[in-house]
């Protein structure tokens, strides 16, 4: 008897996956997009848990990668675009072990995020410590809130 490994949170990755696929081929016939295929992106078996948040000077991302090496991660920026990726290499089975129940994902993975016109894409940090991925966008000057003066007559 094989063991099947079925993660529900997979099945909707590859229903998101076919959509993007359906509407890349559309973009692609249409002349509305650039018409080019991510592997990244069609290859992922799953996709990290995140967490977004924003201060008045900054967008924060917070990923969980455990079990990921920093040689297994990749971070890009490019056309307003910031995309993570990688893999998270399965562990060898013991001879004589028999698994129950495997829920943790492995595999390649794939996140992207559109960054706003607000930020500054030339200041991006990123931090990895113990699983946890740390982005830091920074806010462009000019998009931070300003108060304004009122003078009273």
């Amino acid at each position: 008897m094989s063991l099947i490994k079925w993660n529900p949170a997979r099945e909707l990755l590859n229903v998101e996956r076919e959509f993007g696929k359906l509407f890349k081929d559309f973009e692609s016939r249409f002349g509305f997009g650039k018409g080019d295929s991510d592997d990244n992106y069609e290859n992922a078996v799953w996709s990290p848990l995140t967490d977004i948040s924003e201060t008045e000077n900054e967008f924060k991302l917070q990923l969980d990668l455990p079990g990921v090496s920093k040689d297994d991660l990749k971070i890009s920026y490019s056309d307003g675009e910031l995309k993570i990726s990688g893999e998270r290499r399965y562990e060898k089975e013991d001879k004589g072990t028999k698994y129950h129940r495997i829920e943790r994902a492995f595999g390649k993975y794939y996140r992207s995020f559109t960054l706003p016109k607000s930020a500054d894409a030339d200041k991006i940090e990123a931090e990895f410590n113990n699983g946890q991925l740390k982005v830091a966008i920074p806010k462009r000057e000019e998009a931070k809130p300003k108060e304004i003066a009122i003078s009273v007559n």
